[in-house]
């Protein structure tokens, strides 16, 4: 209900707020006079139950409809005439209340306005027109409907000196509450005047004063004016009681802070008159002159320097227990206590810090090289400012890790920062001392932990922070992460700069799509691609078995793998890029082995392929199958993902039809279009490959992608769309163990894409003997290990003519009436890898994406 005498006799529809929709009956508007004869009724009406309000005559009041009852019985009032009998409810938490559950007594209002709001409910703004009685319901409708009664007032009350003085007491115990309230207003003071009425001026105080709902309902279900007016009267006098006893409390808390004031004037004094007899310093002098000792011993720069004595000659003058006085203080001890000109030395043996890298990390030489390269620099040159690296690879290989690694190898302390999901700028720059319980940002915090103004700080997950009303985390980070600007990092909390130039900051990230341009250029991008097989076999054997064992109680010799066993848990226990989940299956096999030494077997333990099934269950991943006999209309592709390389089959079959195109399997728009590329190729040069021209007339076409759940998208399906759609058309199937990926062009082009190495070695993986690639990414063939390369054949090609003559050796094909047989690609060596293929892998409602686009 309304609060107690905030009258708003005029009361109206707000502004409908975004995304709502006003209606306005066709009637005007108006709210009733009171010189008008009442209405007539309808003998039925629309019930509209409410919960928390009981509704007086001529009170305007806003109403939130959410019922699906409610919102029919509004509906079916603005059809006929806009009039609604409200009833209260009994009992509040009753959500479908029947006719038991709702008084019987009750107010017929008419809708001035509706407003239908964006989350489907109503908001009415209604006047009460007359007390009604509900006879009996009907509730044939999905909504209640009511026979009433009106229950009329009556007009021609004789006048008395007994009315008067009622009346009169109503009106000045109003203004006296009023008046206590602070409300007190000439309008108001008129409207209560002007009101010559006993039942309309009852109506009217009882509608603005907090009374319960029971009691509300009484002064509803009273008929007579003078009785109801009476009973307000009542109302009002323990009203004016509580808004008395209310402005007692408050002058007393008001002496009480003017005691607070005047007791900090006379420990002034105080402290003046023991300043004048000599007498020992006060324990609060105490505290400033160990705070002016630490700011002494923290060696601040001049400009630091001099905003610390001008806080502490502040605080020197303030009460010890005032609030500003705390704010100082905290503010003077987070600059005491920061490393202003604390550095840690670094250890610049170029040797001992690639054993240390070596020790905890296998592999990833790019990043150890670019390491070491900073040692070797900072060695020449101990001025040189520390680089702003970014690891960009995908979950679980190393590259948290690696940051810790590093800061060993430096010899400098390590501080870690968690940026996904950040959306609050002032994470990093810290809040202004203005706000109650602000601190420094993250930066700051970091470095205070870290003790030394040159630590190694890692900003995990960099392409996951947010933004939103609060500001814009990465804008603030471009300041942070640019060696140009970060020798004066500004933050909030501080005001003063701080030198960051000497930190080492290392970022991590799986894609880099989601960063902004801006604080990418900032940051030297050195990627960190997915293991082979070879390297998780060999980070297995010499860190995570070890690792495993011990956390899981067991002795360095109590567990041992057979050969191959590693491999299978690999292959058929995990899919991912890294070692993650690796882990957690040796760790799975170590803590059964843990209980069987536990209930008394002493060991050592071999693991077998049995004991693995026994242990870890049946494998959770199995390749597809490869077809035992070819068939047309089937080829492999191959496609990235954030666990790394997938190969993909792509199905085309035809019909009988009139040209109709079907794709399924969850693609994308690129991969859609790279469909529609490929028919548009196979028509052009039907006559070439032996296709019929007017297949696109007689022929229905549905292209099929398996792994319907998993959505797909990008480019590089594009030849191995456009080769199952002429295996399809020409009846010849596709060379057996040949896999392919790239883009094409109408004019059979192919196009670079990315993720070679991690597409060659998911072919490598499943036993496929040739890879056909786009010749533009032989460059990506670099880092891919020799040994790897060995298993299979690489053909680089430049057309999709190239792509089909590999795909169908013995395909004839027919070029200006001569027919000349498919030739074979030579061998091309392949020698290395690149970046994962283009674009992230998505998440689309808990499940994995798969990315076969282009960089």
């Amino acid at each position: 209900m309304a609060h107690p005498f905030d009258f708003d006799p005029s009361a109206s529809m707000s502004m409908a707020p975004e995304g709502s929709s006003e209606i306005f009956p066709e009637q005007d508007d108006k709210s009733l006079p009171e010189s008008e004869s009442k209405p007539d009724l309808p003998d039925r009406l629309p019930v509209l139950p409410v919960r928390d309000v009981v509704i007086f005559n001529y009170t305007i009041l806003p109403l939130f409809v959410g019922r699906d009852a409610s919102v029919q019985a509004v509906e079916e009032a603005l059809k006929k005439n806009r009039y609604l009998l409200i009833l209260t409810q009994k009992d509040e938490e009753v959500d479908k209340p029947g006719p038991d559950d709702l008084h019987k007594t009750g107010t017929v209002v008419m809708i001035m306005r509706m407003l239908k709001l964006p989350d489907g409910r109503l908001k009415l703004l209604v006047q009460g027109v007359s007390r009604a009685e509900a006879l009996f319901f009907n509730e044939e409708h999905p909504f209640l409907e009511a026979e009433i009664r009106a229950l009329p007032e009556e007009e021609n009350i004789p006048h008395s000196l007994e009315l008067e003085a009622l009346m009169r007491a109503a009106r000045e115990q109003s203004e006296r509450i009023l008046s206590l309230r602070g409300l007190a207003s000439p309008d108001i003071v008129s409207v209560l005047a002007s009101i010559e009425h006993p039942g309309r001026l009852a109506d009217l105080i009882a509608s603005n004063l907090r009374l319960k709902l029971s009691e509300a309902q009484a002064l509803l279900e009273c008929v007579d004016p003078v009785k109801r007016l009476t009973m307000v009267n009542e109302h009002l006098v323990k009203e004016a009681e509580v808004a008395s006893m209310q402005a007692h409390i408050q002058e007393t808390a008001r002496e009480g802070m003017d005691k607070a004031q005047r007791d900090y004037y006379l420990r002034e004094q105080l402290k003046a008159i023991r300043k004048e007899l000599g007498e020992s310093a006060s324990s609060e002098d105490d505290d400033l002159s160990e705070l002016a000792e630490a700011l002494e011993k923290a060696k601040l720069p001049p400009e630091v320097q001099k905003e610390a004595d001008k806080q502490l000659r502040r605080l020197s003058s303030m009460h010890a227990e005032s609030s500003e006085a705390s704010v100082v203080r905290n503010y003077l001890e987070w600059i005491a206590e920061l490393p202003w000109a604390k550095l840690s030395r670094d250890r610049l043996n170029i040797l001992k810090a690639r054993d240390i890298l070596d020790e905890d990390h296998y592999g990833l030489n790019k990043v150890k090289e670019r390491i070491l390269e900073f040692l070797s620099v900072r060695k020449l040159n101990p001025k040189s400012k520390s680089p702003i690296l970014c690891f960009v690879g995908p979950p679980g290989v190393g590259k948290t890790s690696l940051g810790r690694s590093i800061a060993r190898s430096l010899g400098r302390q390590f501080q870690r920062m968690s940026l996904g999901g950040m959306r609050d700028e002032a994470e990093i720059r810290g809040h202004r001392r203005t706000y109650v319980g602000a601190l420094p940002g993250r930066i700051i915090q970091s470095i205070k932990q870290a003790g030394t103004r040159n630590p190694v700080i890692m900003l995990d997950e960099v392409d996951k922070i947010g933004s939103d009303f609060r500001g814009d985390p990465s804008s603030a980070l471009l300041e942070v992460l640019d060696p140009e600007q970060n020798f004066s990092f500004s933050d909030h909390f501080l005001s003063v700069p701080f030198d960051l130039s000497k930190v080492m900051f290392i970022c991590t990230a799986n894609h880099l799509d989601t960063i902004p341009g801006p604080l990418k250029d900032r940051m030297e991008i050195i990627r960190i691609p997915g293991y082979t097989m070879q390297e998780k076999l060999g980070i297995a054997e010499r860190y995570l078995v070890a690792r495993q064992a011990k956390e899981n109680g067991l002795k360095k010799n109590d567990v041992a793998f057979e050969d191959g066993v590693l491999e299978h848990i690999i292959q058929g226990y995990t899919r991912e890029a890294g070692v993650r989940g690796l882990e957690r299956e040796i760790g799975a096999v170590c803590r059964k082995l843990a209980r069987k030494k536990a209930e008394g077997d002493k060991g050592p333990f071999l693991v077998s392929l049995t004991t693995v099934r026994e242990l870890l269950g049946a494998p959770r991943f199995l390749d597809e199958e490869l077809e035992t006999a070819p068939v047309p209309g089937l080829t492999m592709g191959l496609a990235w993902t954030a666990h790394g390389g997938e190969v993909l089959h792509v199905e085309v079959t035809t019909m009988q039809g009139k040209g109709g195109v079907t794709l399924t399997g969850q693609l994308g728009d690129v991969m859609k279009e790279s469909a529609q590329a490929a028919i548009s190729y196979a028509r052009s040069h039907a006559r070439e490959w032996g296709i019929d021209p007017e297949f696109n007339r007689k022929l229905d076409l549905h292209v099929h992608v398996p792994a319907g759940a998993t959505p797909k998208d990008g480019p590089s399906a594009g030849v191995t769309m456009a080769t199952a759609l002429v295996s399809a058309l020409t009846g010849i199937p596709v060379r057996q163990r040949l896999c392919m990926t790239g883009e094409i062009t109408l004019r059979g082009r192919v196009l670079p894409v990315g993720g070679i190495k991690e597409k060659i070695l998911a072919a490598v993986a499943r036993g496929l003997t040739d890879v056909i690639i786009p010749k533009q990414n032989t460059k990506d063939l670099e880092d891919i290990p020799a040994e790897l390369l060995q298993k299979i054949n690489v053909h680089p090609v430049d057309t999709l003519g190239e792509v089909l003559h590999l795909a169908f050796p013995d395909l004839t094909v027919k070029r200006g009436g001569k027919s000349s047989a498919a030739r074979t690609e030579k061998k091309t060596p392949a020698k290395s890898a690149g970046k994962g293929l283009g674009g992230k892998s998505k998440t689309a409602s808990g499940s994995k994406s798969t990315r076969l686009g282009a960089m």
